[in-house]
């Protein structure tokens, strides 16, 4: 899943897209890297964001949808948002795939009951609190056990609508510390108990930057480093923003997988 932010705040700068000419461009790159997926977002979810007003956020999505669709009508697309409005218009009026909920409908009483409206995949993403406070301490008391039953729960509210494809997204840097955002990752496959595709967006976060002391733009090799432990613990859908590097690391973590064990006779 290649990233597209329609945005001029997103903590990354190379993410930040704003006309449609480089819009498309992007677009085309993340397909010929060989991503399967463009998620566009047009609200920065950044630690510290207030979110623009759904106005805003529209027109930005309008920009990005209609400049894709025009030029590349099959590919498949996921919008980022938590407003179930935006999801609904998304999906009528450029026949976006999948919605990317940040906030897993705490943000929008109404976005389980649009999604299943909609009968789209959705990706169902933990965060503590709102990017405006999340990082302002965050507490678990048990952060995987926390994750587990925040997901069941979830899961079990939107199986009750007959939503059936489901997509859970730890939420790495969303109302976490670095300390939790590793107890997760360490333990991913612990999520495997909830028999659901598994989405890993940790590209160029600050777990990787911080203890490295560098910036965000030379965080691709500890992104790389950290994007292959998660396939190898169970990661089904890679969010990044260097498609090339993640289709290179899904390709030999696959090699990895594909062998048998060596047998002494």
């Amino acid at each position: 899943m290649g990233i597209i932010n329609v945005t001029s705040d997103s903590f990354f700068s190379g993410s930040r897209y704003r006309f449609s000419h480089s819009i498309a461009r992007r677009a085309k790159q993340i397909m010929e890297e060989g991503g399967q997926i463009i998620d566009i977002g047009a609200c920065s979810t950044r630690p510290g964001a207030k979110p623009v007003s759904e106005q805003e956020e529209l027109n930005r999505l309008e920009k990005a949808l209609s400049a894709i669709r025009k030029r590349y009508p099959e590919n498949i697309i996921s919008v980022d948002t938590f407003r179930a409005t935006v999801a609904k218009w998304a999906v009528k009026e450029y026949r976006v795939d999948i919605i990317n909920d940040i906030s897993a409908g705490q943000m929008d009483s109404k976005m389980f009951e649009t999604i299943a409206e909609l009968n789209v995949p959705y990706i169902l993403m933990h965060m503590q609190g709102t990017p405006e406070n999340m990082q302002q301490n965050p507490h678990y008391e048990n952060v995987i056990r926390d994750l587990v039953l925040f997901f069941n729960d979830k899961i079990e509210k939107l199986k009750q609508l007959n939503v059936k494809d489901i997509i859970i997204d730890p939420g790495f840097g969303f109302g976490k510390t670095i300390e939790h955002n590793y107890t997760i990752l360490r333990n991913l496959e612990t999520f495997k108990l909830l028999e659901l595709p598994l989405l890993v967006g940790i590209s160029r976060k600050s777990m990787i930057y911080k203890p490295l002391n560098i910036k965000p733009e030379r965080a691709l090799n500890g992104t790389t480093v950290l994007n292959t432990c998660a396939m190898l613990k169970g990661a089904s859908i890679l969010r990044v923003h260097d498609v090339k590097e993640a289709v290179e690391t899904i390709k030999l973590v696959e090699l990895i997988n594909a062998q048998p064990e060596f047998q002494f006779i």
